[in-house]
């Protein structure tokens, strides 16, 4: 085992083995696990409405285009991946029921923190940071409920981050171009 691996292995069981002592943190930590992406979803969708009110169409468009880098990344790495999830190979405290599959990244913390940073980068910092707050909950829940490594959902976090990056970088660097004019 490497000693990457290694630590990954060692954060997952101190936080694993924190499941099923105490069944309300429990029932808390599986509606992070589960559905607080939905809410994550629809807190995000506030500033996107705004926006949309104030048509403000450019901030939309990168943090679209921010999600689908993302996503895109994410699902390079999960098909180069061979991590198994920690049930598949560990004696875990599972505490949401998962099909077996590739672990690294983990959509869940993907979906989240490329919100969370777009809608950061792009739309309000104060929801954004909100959201960052919300993917890391979701993140530390899928650890806990047995489905995830923590470096899943460190790589997740860092693709994230990077897709918002380069769509910002981007979207700057566009603003800065004279307007393009087509000649008759």
């Amino acid at each position: 085992m490497h000693e990457v691996d290694r630590v990954n292995f060692q954060l997952f069981h101190l936080i694993n083995d924190l499941a099923g002592r105490w069944q309300p943190v429990d029932q808390l930590v599986r509606f992070a696990a589960v559905d607080l992406i939905f809410v994550v979803f629809a807190v995000a969708a506030i500033p996107c409405v705004a926006a949309v009110r104030r048509r403000e169409f450019r901030p939309l468009v990168c943090l679209g285009i921010a999600l689908v880098v993302a996503f895109g990344l994410s699902q390079a790495l999960s098909h180069t991946s061979r991590e198994r999830r920690p049930f598949q190979d560990h004696v875990v405290h599972q505490l949401i029921p998962h099909g077996p599959g590739i672990s690294l990244p983990s959509d869940h913390a993907t979906a989240a923190f490329a919100l969370a940073f777009g809608v950061w980068a792009f739309l309000s910092r104060r929801i954004g940071a909100i959201l960052t707050v919300a993917a890391l909950l979701i993140g530390l829940a899928r650890v806990w409920a047995g489905v995830h490594y923590p470096g899943d959902i460190l790589a997740a976090a860092i693709i994230a981050a990077l897709a918002t990056f380069a769509v910002h970088v981007t979207d700057v660097g566009a603003r800065d171009l004279p307007p393009l004019r087509l000649r008759a």
